[in-house]
């Protein structure tokens, strides 16, 4: 090349060193709809991921944000768009379980790797393998907890009030799961609609059982219409809640109506009451601080840790992939993604520590639960957890 073109391909920027290929992560929540109190905490706590990890082995990483309404088509459709359009690299998402189930089985048809940040009713298989893990608790773990807590307290019989969606059945399988072989006995099971305006009739049918215990497979600011009922019904027993109750709109909405109700949470949610050995504690903090600092106040729930953690997961698959030598924006580093994603080892996060296998039978244990009791609006560490 004669040294007068080269100097003008260097001045234009032709002859250089390569550009770094950017990491383009596609992320669908409900910004809007039923479950937008769990949708828009899923999104500040993923902006806080961003500010604790923004830029992975020297890639930037661009997100591009969807709102899928809460509702499970525009999941689908979104996610479609995001792969099929935007081709991005990798797959967050989203609010709600039938919403995370129908993106998660187009994630695995379409061969993108994802994060389930809601819980999954079962985890979508494609060939040559799995493409989604999910970052909350399974149900079975969580009501593990607290099935062991009705032992200890004497609880004979028990009631199940809960979504009549896939979240619900999740619960109330697990309960059942959980109880089976045990002394007690589940004496009820009602459902209802996420956007039913009224559940007073489940609630006298589980009152007129006198259980012992009621447990809530209700999430968000639905999910207070149960409690709200319950206490009207004049019900004096013990209830447990969910992981799904860690809200500052379940809080507000349910009142003085939730002191005592006991829920299986992650242990973000007590950080500062964890014990310093906790290596969790640590994480939690930080994810406070980064919080604060993407959206300019303090987390008054549990989705936006999920959020966090979901973002986490991305980030520590997507610097091993990188290693691999796969380029951005290619089938071969979605792959590479992919099988990163499921060699994750003792990835630390807010909500436990996660261990993803291809069988994704395991990816947390009882590290990842605690039980809060809630007091006057705050989430109160049970003893012994």
């Amino acid at each position: 090349m004669h040294i007068k073109t080269l100097s003008l391909a260097l001045a234009l920027g032709l002859i250089g060193p390569a550009a770094h290929a950017e990491i383009v992560v596609g992320f669908v929540t409900g910004l809007s709809g039923p479950v937008s109190s769990i949708g828009i905490p899923n999104s500040k706590g993923l902006k806080a991921g961003e500010v604790y990890t923004g830029e992975i082995g020297g890639e930037k990483v661009r997100v591009i944000q969807l709102d899928d309404a809460s509702d499970p088509t525009a999941s689908t459709q979104n996610a479609r768009k995001l792969v099929e359009d935007n081709h991005v690299d990798f797959l967050i998402g989203t609010s709600g379980t039938p919403q995370t189930t129908a993106m998660a089985t187009t994630a695995s048809q379409l061969k993108t790797p994802m994060v389930a940040v809601s819980p999954l009713a079962a985890v979508p298989q494609a060939d040559g393998g799995p493409w989604v893990v999910q970052i909350p608790q399974p149900a079975s773990i969580l009501v593990h907890g607290i099935v062991e807590h009705m032992k200890k307290q004497g609880v004979k019989t028990v009631a199940f009030l809960g979504f009549s969606d896939a979240f619900g059945d999740l619960i109330y399988n697990s309960l059942v799961s959980e109880t089976k072989g045990s002394d007690i006995k589940i004496v009820a099971n009602e459902r209802f609609g996420r956007a039913d305006t009224s559940v007073t009739a489940q609630a006298l049918k589980v009152v007129t059982t006198r259980p012992d215990a009621v447990l809530l497979g209700g999430t968000g600011t639905p999910g207070a219409m149960p409690v709200l009922a319950l206490k009207e019904r004049g019900y004096k027993g013990k209830v447990y809640g969910n992981h799904g109750m860690i809200s500052a709109d379940f809080l507000r909405l349910a009142g003085k109506a939730a002191n005592g109700i006991i829920c299986p949470t992650g242990p973000v949610t007590a950080a500062e009451q964890l014990p310093q050995s906790n290596p969790i504690r640590q994480v939690a903090l930080d994810y406070l601080a980064a919080y604060k600092k993407a959206n300019g106040t303090e987390p008054t729930d549990s989705f936006s840790a999920y959020g966090f953690d979901g973002w986490l997961a991305f980030a520590d698959a997507a610097k091993r992939a990188l290693e691999s030598g796969a380029k951005p924006g290619t089938p071969d580093f979605h792959k590479a993604l992919r099988d990163a994603l499921f060699a994750t080892k003792e990835l630390v996060g807010t909500q436990g520590v996660y261990n993803f296998h291809a069988d994704n039978s395991s990816w947390v244990d009882n590290r990842a639960v605690i039980l809060v009791a809630i007091e006057d609006g705050k989430y109160k560490l049970v003893a012994g957890d």
